[in-house]
């Protein structure tokens, strides 16, 4: 089971590794060719000097929004991993037609990510779920510039310099989003034009005001739960093969100074001045009810590694093992109980190994005070009994 997760995650580091670095020599190779003419890529003579130049324009564009693919591959996104097979022959294409140095690795890093990304699919499995104000957003981009675009088309006659599509989606452009540059105009005796040009820039501001909201929205909410020890969907999203705590107690301290950096760890608890100083120290929390079933399924119960369960509440810890347990029930439930009595409780609850401090305490305190050596060989084999009880 380690072995396999081991696997899983060192094909999906490197399946993201390999397609961040196609990203950043995709946008090098785009730029260092922008502007380059009269000269022949791989393709030889088989390609004109035209689609040589777009290539070059193109090239950066790719890589930039292949950064955008390596986000969403990070996060499991299986429309990421689409995007990314969609733009890995791409950037091998381009890198052919690229006349310049850096567009042989391109293509050789392109080709070899191809069959890397391609047998890891099942690791990106995660839908993507927008919201209302995403797709409203999104739809007032393109539909601000279609609008645009056609208008400025069909009255290319009442516009200076206007000719094509692009010199239309250009216009479009640069007048929605106000930059305006003044070599595109309407033609000064046309009131047509003049109007559609105002309708323009009112329609584009509107559409590009949507969507800066969108982005920097969910940036600053972002910003504000970390204050208040919270995390966003976002983040939670990117857990995995962590150790889930559910509670916070006087163990749980201990715990995490023993943990260190050896494991990826989530926090859900309710105390919030408790969850304020974890989150300021950098740990993943949580400020919810542990033995709820959504903050667990936001937390990710179905990629931990583990559940861990110690806090000074036997009774609501057994009701967090028992949540654990019915949401994910291969998953390795560790619970330590406060009260001796409480030990059969907790593993009837679903607890894997429950092991009594106070219990495991106090028999090396007798032993350490009978003058007895080989502690640390005493608490393992305690923690051994207290496992094999559990079976």
């Amino acid at each position: 089971m380690e072995l396999r997760d081991y696997w899983q995650g060192y094909g999906t580091r490197l399946s993201v590794g390999l397609t961040f670095a196609v990203a950043i020599l995709s946008v090098i190779s785009g730029v260092a060719n922008i502007g380059a003419t009269g000269l022949a890529g791989e393709l030889g003579a088989l390609v004109p000097p035209a689609v040589q130049r777009i290539a070059g324009f193109t090239g950066a564009l790719t890589g930039f929004t292949m950064f955008g693919s390596v986000l969403g591959l990070r996060r499991g996104l299986r429309a990421a991993w689409r995007s990314t097979m969609l733009l890995l022959p791409l950037t091998a294409l381009q890198g052919l037609i690229q006349p310049h140095a850096v567009s042989v690795p391109l293509v050789a890093l392109s080709l070899l990510s191809m069959p890397v990304v391609a047998a890891n699919r099942r690791h990106f499995d995660r839908e993507i779920h927008l919201s209302t104000t995403q797709i409203a957003a999104a739809a007032a981009v393109v539909g601000a510039q279609s609008y645009g675009t056609v208008g400025t088309y069909a009255l290319r006659e009442d516009f200076g310099n206007v000719s094509t599509l692009v010199d239309a989606f250009y216009f479009t452009l640069v007048t929605s989003s106000t930059v305006g540059f003044g070599d595109v105009t309407p033609v000064p005796a046309s009131e047509e034009a003049k109007l559609f040009t105002m309708s323009v820039v009112l329609v584009g501001v509107a559409s590009f005001g949507i969507a800066l909201s969108t982005l920097l929205g969910p940036a600053i909410e972002a910003r504000l739960t970390n204050a208040l020890g919270r995390m966003t969907d976002s983040q939670l999203e990117l857990l995995e093969n962590h150790l889930l705590i559910l509670g916070y107690g006087d163990l749980t301290e201990p715990v995490l100074e023993e943990l260190g950096e050896r494991a990826q760890v989530a926090v859900i608890t309710s105390d919030e001045a408790h969850a304020d100083e974890l989150a300021e120290r950098g740990y993943a929390v949580l400020v919810a009810d542990p033995s709820d079933e959504e903050p667990l399924r936001r937390a990710g119960i179905q990629e931990a590694r583990a559940v861990l369960v110690a806090t000074n509440d036997d009774a609501q810890d057994a009701l967090a093992v028992l949540t654990a347990a019915e949401m994910n029930p291969d998953i390795p439930i560790i619970a330590a109980a406060t009260n001796r009595e409480n030990i059969e409780k907790l593993r009837r609850a679903g607890a894997d190994t429950v092991i009594s401090p106070a219990n495991i305490g106090g028999r090396l305190l007798v032993e350490s005070a009978l003058g007895a050596k080989g502690m640390e060989s005493l608490a393992d084999r305690l923690l051994d009994e207290a496992n094999n009880a559990g079976k």
